[in-house]
């Protein structure tokens, strides 16, 4: 068959995806369960793929999804949940919404740098809700605080959830995590420092809002960046985004104290340095140890994927006993599949959150409880977790991500580079995450590389960045920040607002993805 003609073919789940999902707004965990159908009989139709070969592949992808996608996902939200149940997500709320009057201070730490946070150790639509959450009840206009959280929740959701995105495009692509890492926390450095700055004019409206904060501003950009970028080039994807955002977060805390500056606007007075609001509009005071306990489950995560990871040997190698290899697929091309049972971020997360629920004095009861209900709330993740997985694996070993790669080069040539954000960023809207996105084009962006002869590093890196952008206009973030901030109805607004910054982005990131493809493999 023409290869012109299975270029077409093979685009037809992923237009599909993008029609249903961005245009017909059909539910995602139906969607993707039929574009696995839609999927299967393409692939043994006109890629003449074996029956046993596609249940296989189709099984791969589904404990792929389980272990360790999911786990994350489960364990992220469960951590977030017991917060929640036991009011100490109150105390980090309270905490982090007085440090200063100052609207464009206030943006800077609870959407940037706080969300930053939330999306580093939780993802799932944590880093939109909370930070605009709190944003509304302090006062800003409720589309704002939606859509300014939306655009803050871009550059962090690459290494979101304890790294799995890039941890996942590592593994669909056979790339080294650590050399991916690195490459891709370089793309994203020069929007981090921006992105603060963008969030600052958007408050005010003008560009005037800079003056003031300049100083501020560009401090919680560069103390983001460098500890991204250093910690992903020598540790790998689980840490970056987390100690990236909480150096910007404290850094930017610690300079609006040392400014000790009143801000002129309507809370100017109601607050003292010292003390915390809680939403009653009580003033209370929290004490360190209070403080300490509420951050407790983050602050012993940290310590844990330090202990496990490969800056001590010893522990990393014993934990790397725990751990399963087998063949699933049985076809041509085959690899296999490895599971770590203890030393995944997944479990990791939820070791740290059941310890520090017993130094808190919860009831084993209680965080049972709380964890059977975080797996039944996320019942339709799994299906839309495992049914996109399941599809980038049937694409690639069947030959259909081959022939979209084809085609793709073929109409763009040694322009492709500038396009390849674009597919991360439309795989984004498409499914409301940038590990999905890395999961159905990271493959296909890896093949196109290498036929052209381009770092596969340098245009899997892409793929993630570009998949950032897409977050600020995916339907399924946008329904988070509209139902955080009680504008269910509004979301063609919000939509029509991030638009435009996302086009600005994937532009930008393209051109520079260009510039750097230029430079010729080693």
């Amino acid at each position: 068959m023409n290869d012109y003609v299975l270029f077409i073919l093979a685009i037809i789940p992923i237009i599909w995806l993008i029609v249903s999902l961005g245009v017909m707004k059909l539910p995602a965990h139906k969607t993707c369960f039929f574009t696995v159908i839609l999927t299967i009989v393409i692939s043994l139709v006109f890629w003449k793929m074996p029956i046993l070969n596609v249940a296989t592949a189709t099984l791969e992808g589904v404990a792929v999804a389980l272990w360790p996608i999911l786990l994350v996902i489960v364990a992220a939200l469960f951590t977030y949940n017991l917060a929640v149940e036991t009011k100490t997500m109150d105390t980090m709320k309270n905490m982090l919404s007085n440090i200063t009057t100052d609207n464009r201070i206030q943006v800077l730490i609870l959407a940037w740098g706080f969300g930053g946070f939330l999306e580093a150790v939780a993802g799932y639509g944590t880093a939109v809700a909370i930070p605009a959450s709190i944003l509304a009840s302090l006062g800003f206009n409720p589309i704002f605080a939606a859509i300014i959280c939306l655009i803050a929740n871009t550059v962090p959701t690459a290494f979101g959830a304890i790294g799995i995105p890039v941890s996942t495009l590592a593994s669909v692509t056979g790339l080294d995590v650590l050399q991916l890492s690195y490459v891709t926390s370089v793309q994203l450095a020069l929007f981090i420092v921006i992105i603060p700055f963008a969030l600052v004019i958007l408050t005010e409206k003008s560009f005037k809002a800079i003056k003031g904060v300049f100083g501020i501003t560009l401090v919680s950009g560069i103390t983001f960046a460098i500890p991204q970028v250093f910690i992903a080039k020598y540790l790998g994807a689980e840490l970056p985004a987390l100690i990236g955002s909480l150096c910007s977060m404290l850094s930017t805390i610690l300079m609006a104290k040392a400014m000790n500056k009143k801000s002129k606007n309507s809370f100017e007075g109601k607050m003292k340095s010292s003390d915390i609001v809680a939403g009653s509009g009580i003033v209370v005071k929290i004490s360190t140890k209070d403080g300490v306990l509420a951050w407790l489950p983050y602050i012993l995560l940290c310590v844990l994927i330090l202990v496990a990871s490969p800056i001590c040997p010893p522990i990393n190698s014993f934990l790397a006993k725990f751990s399963s290899t087998i063949q699933i697929y049985n076809g041509e091309g085959a690899s296999l599949t490895s599971f770590a049972w203890i030393n995944t971020p997944g479990m990791v997360i939820i070791i740290s959150t059941f310890i520090a629920g017993l130094i808190q004095k919860i009831e084993v009861s209680q965080m049972v409880d709380v964890f059977i209900r975080t797996v039944k709330q996320l019942s339709k993740s799994f299906i839309t977790i495992t049914s996109i997985v399941a599809i980038s694996k049937v694409m690639s070993y069947s030959g259909m991500t081959s022939s979209i790669s084809f085609g793709l080069c073929a109409i763009t040539g040694k322009m492709y580079p500038i396009i390849s954000p674009l597919l991360g960023a439309i795989g984004t809207f498409v499914t409301g995450s940038d590990t999905s996105a890395n999961i159905l084009f990271g493959g296909l962006q890896v093949e196109a590389a290498k036929s052209l002869s381009i770092d596969p590093y340098w245009i899997a890196a892409a793929n993630t960045a570009g998949a950032t952008a897409g977050k600020m206009i995916s339907p399924q973030s946008i329904a988070i920040a509209t139902s955080a901030t009680g504008l269910i109805g509004s979301e063609g607004k919000i939509f029509g607002s991030t638009l435009k910054f996302c086009l600005g982005y994937v532009i930008i990131l393209g051109i520079l993805v260009y510039i750097g493809s230029l430079i010729p493999l080693v």
